[in-house]
């Protein structure tokens, strides 16, 4: 590998990165080398180059490991294209994979059909199976050849599992390519929320960067990590990249959203889902609604192997009413006067712990919440939300110390 410094190609419509030298250079490589180029790059016959295993944005590794070789720079090439657009690649490449799988099973299929032909042409032909085994050259002969037929035979369900394995390969990319899951109202939810999540994080850098840049342009000295000076210029340059990552992150939210609209967008919300409507959700069966907040649903599952548990989910995953019966929540037992005697830890000096008891008493009592004070002082009044436990009983805690939980039916 020469020793000057080269660029390696960002490609804008892959979102990776392209190491393009000549043969001879990577043989020159040493194998410690080859063995790191080889764990974040793979050769590109279509692109002859070398590419990364990466996209953007995770090719930290690979811009780590074509430094090492020797390519320091960057360079763009191509164009960025729309969320749409990849997709749309995305199927055109898989109905292909799908194609050449299925035509791997019908060759494996026909193979195994060849080989086991001569065997089956010999069914009902019980001498042929029954015959000894004969110690002369004919009866030798003879045996050779079935055992051959035989082995044969056996290889064919080998090119049978191959065909069904190809099959299997080629429904997969069938789905790949029909883009179901873009039909799926729940999937739909989880992709939008992420894309709102990798806005979010990537206008935060953004005014990170913009903190620092405005800090280095009027003459403050900022150093990376690893000790080199901040230039104004790389600034810039992380915050065009955070830049085209917004942009690039808001396309997909875009195409996602109007997907989600074609499906009808999102049935499901804390107006028409109550507490104690039973609902069903696709992987858990029928559930019953435990409580219904902004986003997400608390429910316990009615059915199957996972009965009674407690589960969150978002209202996508709702998909379908069964019953639309409100229930009134729960009003705690817990009164105005009752006593609590919890425990109090103190270490008024090292290796020394002092255990007193403390009288709580409530003072204020809600359907939903107590207010409790210690007895005889004017500290300050604490808030407890109790909560309804599996057994029926309701409990509420003071805080984490052990025994300072109560119980009550």
């Amino acid at each position: 590998m020469s020793s000057n410094d080269r660029n390696y190609i960002f490609n804008l419509e892959t979102t990776k990165i392209e190491l393009h030298f000549e043969k001879s250079e990577y043989t020159e490589l040493s194998a410690e080398k080859k063995a790191k180029l080889k764990s974040a790059f793979l050769f590109s016959g279509k692109a002859k180059a070398w590419v990364s295993r990466a996209k953007e944005p995770n090719l930290w590794k690979a811009k780590a490991v074509a430094k090492e070789l020797g390519f320091t720079e960057e360079e763009r090439q191509g164009e960025r294209i729309t969320y749409s657009e990849q997709l749309e690649q995305k199927s055109e490449r898989a109905e292909v994979r799908a194609e050449r799988y299925e035509t791997y099973a019908n060759n494996a299929e026909k193979r195994a059909e060849t080989m086991q032909k001569p065997l089956n042409d010999m069914h009902g032909d019980n001498s042929f199976f029954t015959q000894p085994n004969i110690n002369s050259s004919s009866g030798r002969a003879f045996t050779n050849r079935r055992q051959k037929m035989f082995d044969r035979y056996d290889r064919g369900f080998e090119e049978y599992r191959k065909s069904e394995y190809f099959k299997e390969r080629a429904q997969i990319a069938r789905g790949t390519a029909s883009n179901a899951q873009f039909e799926n109202p729940a999937y739909l939810d989880r992709r939008i929320k992420e894309c709102e999540k990798e806005i979010r994080k990537r206008e935060k850098n953004i005014i990170h960067y913009e903190e620092i840049l405005y800090a280095v342009e009027n003459g403050e000295e900022k150093k990376w990590r690893g000790g080199e000076i901040v230039t104004a210029e790389e600034v810039k340059s992380l915050i065009s990249r955070e830049l085209e990552l917004v942009e690039k992150a808001m396309d997909k939210q875009g195409y996602l959203e109007n997907c989600l609209d074609d499906v009808g967008g999102m049935r499901f919300n804390k107006g028409n889902i109550k507490v104690g409507y039973i609902v069903l959700i696709r992987r858990w069966g029928e559930v019953e609604i435990l409580s219904a907040g902004p986003k997400n649903v608390c429910f316990k599952i009615l059915t199957g192997g996972a009965e009674g548990g407690v589960l969150k989910a978002a209202y996508a995953e709702i998909s379908e009413v069964i019953k639309a019966e409100e229930k009134k929540p729960d009003i705690h037992p817990f009164e105005v006067g009752e006593k609590f005697e919890a425990i109090k830890y103190e270490y008024p000096a090292p290796c020394k712990t002092l255990r007193t008891k403390v009288i709580y008493e409530i003072i204020k009592a809600s359907d939903a919440t107590i207010q409790l004070k210690p007895v005889g002082t004017d500290a300050k009044p604490i808030t407890r939300k109790p909560v309804k436990t599996y057994s029926g009983k309701w409990r509420f805690s003071i805080n984490d110390t052990m025994g300072n939980t109560f119980y009550k039916i």
